[in-house]
C-alpha cells in the first residue's frame, strides 16, 4: 500500500498528537515538532477539521485538539476519508483492476495481506496508538 504524502503527514500530525499529553498543539508548534512545510500543514489541519478529527480554536492560545475520542478514530477511517478506500484495496503491482479470468500474478497472495492490512488499520484507533507509546516510553519509536 502506498499512500500519498497528505495521508503520510495526516497520519503522523494525529498520531503525534495522539501519543502527547497536551491539551492544544498550534500549528507552528506541529511544525517544529514534525518538520512539515507550513503552508502543507496549515492546509491539512484544515481537512483534518473539515473531515472531523480535529477542532480549532484561535487567538493567542488556539491551536487544534481531537474533535472526537481517540477510540473513535481508526486508521482505515483517516485513510479513507483523504485517499478514499482504493488506497488500500488497489491492485499491488499497480493495476487498476485485475481482470476476473486473467488476475496478475500477485492477485490472490495480495487479496490476502490486503484483508489482514485492512483488518489491522480497521481494529487500530488512536487510542490503541497512545497506550502503545505510552508503554515504549523507553524506546526512540517513529509514528507512522
Amino acid at each position: 500500500m502506498i499512500l500519498n504524502k497528505t495521508t503520510e503527514y495526516a497520519l503522523t500530525v494525529l498520531g503525534f498528537m495522539a501519543t502527547r499529553n497536551e491539551n492544544m498543539y498550534s500549528a507552528e508548534y506541529l511544525h517544529q515538532q514534525l518538520n512539515i512545510p507550513r503552508r502543507y500543514l496549515r492546509s491539512l489541519l484544515t481537512d483534518l477539521s473539515k473531515h472531523g478529527f480535529l477542532k480549532s480554536s484561535s487567538g493567542r492560545n488556539g491551536g487544534f485538539v481531537f474533535a472526537q475520542e481517540l477510540k473513535e478514530i481508526n486508521l482505515a477511517l483517516v485513510i479513507n476519508k483523504l485517499e478514499g478506500i482504493d488506497a488500500i484495496c488497489n491492485c499491488i503491482l499497480g493495476f487498476s483492476c485485475c481482470i476476473v479470468d486473467k488476475p496478475c500474478i500477485m492477485h490472490e497472495p495480495w487479496r490476502e495481506a490486503r484483508s489482514k492490512m485492512i483488518e489491522t488499520l480497521t481494529n487500530t484507533t488512536f487510542a490503541d496508538l497512545k497506550e502503545k507509546y505510552q508503554m515504549d516510553l523507553s524506546k526512540n519509536l517513529k509514528l507512522i
